[in-house]
């Protein structure tokens, strides 16, 4: 019998300017993308939106967000995940629900402004993230050709989940 996984080996810890480098290793072993200083500068910004996961107290998995203005006034927005991803070896203990589940309550309660919406882009072709999200209530709302760069299989779906405050 497989040992059960209790949800109290799994923390979120902030992102600080200490452990960016702990979020720069993961995103280059999680994701094809190289991402920019400006990203990770911008992710030591948006507080509870951007979350190291941690599993026995080891960095596996991040998650990274940003928050766009919908309209002129500003008073709603939409939350837009930047990075979502958990080590290999660490998938499918709970760790990235964990992390989807934190920017999803922060977002419904958001006291700064309205959140309506949370999207990200996916990989047409990656069927384990699709599969993830859709399980998780997010819906594919179009898609978008050529959105990867220096990459194969360039297109991605967007997927969308409403937000009810």
């Amino acid at each position: 019998m497989a040992p059960t996984v209790t949800t109290s080996r799994i923390s979120l810890g902030d992102l600080t300017p200490n452990n960016i480098g702990q979020l720069r290793v993961l995103n280059s072993t999680l994701f094809p993308v190289n991402y920019s200083d400006k990203f990770y500068k911008e992710v030591l910004e948006v507080g509870e939106f951007a979350k190291l996961a941690y599993f026995n107290d080891v960095c596996v998995g991040a998650v990274c967000c940003r928050v766009e203005p919908i309209d002129t006034n500003e008073s709603s927005s939409k939350l837009y995940i930047m990075t979502l991803g958990v080590l290999k070896p660490y998938r499918h203990l709970g760790i990235g629900r964990k992390l989807l589940d934190h920017i999803l309550e922060h977002a419904s309660t958001n006291n700064e402004q309205t959140i309506t919406e949370v999207y990200l882009h996916v990989q047409t072709t990656n069927q384990e993230a699709l599969s993830f999200y859709k399980n998780q209530g997010f819906e594919i709302t179009g898609t978008t050709n050529n959105y990867y760069k220096n990459i194969d299989d360039k297109d991605a779906y967007v997927l969308t989940k409403p937000i009810h405050q």
